[in-house]
């Protein structure tokens, strides 16, 4: 996102260029430009959030109830161990070509 900032005449490329003039070096003013990035979009989704009014785990009508925020899944027997050790399968011997 930052990279394509800069390669158009943007907001995101005066502010690099304005870190730059700070004497920021390259690497730093980069770094700047992606934390500022990074905070807009945060605050985006924030807003968002608040907007639809999402619940746990930020999708609309989820309850701590629900079985993605079950914090004790029920186990199914699929999960349970098996009951002893596997058993030895012999194969038969293939034929020898002569």
């Amino acid at each position: 996102m930052a990279v394509v900032q800069l390669r158009r005449d943007t907001e995101g490329r005066r502010y690099y260029r304005r870190k730059l003039a700070d004497g920021k070096t390259p690497m730093e003013a980069m770094r700047a430009l992606k934390r500022r990035l990074s905070d807009i979009v945060y605050e985006r989704m924030v807003a968002d959030a608040k907007r639809i009014k999402t619940g746990p785990g930020g999708h609309v009508g989820a309850t701590l109830q629900s079985s993605a925020a079950d914090p004790k899944p029920k186990v199914d027997s699929s999960e349970n161990s098996l009951p002893g050790p596997a058993e030895d399968h012999l194969r038969t011997p293939l034929p020898t070509a002569s």
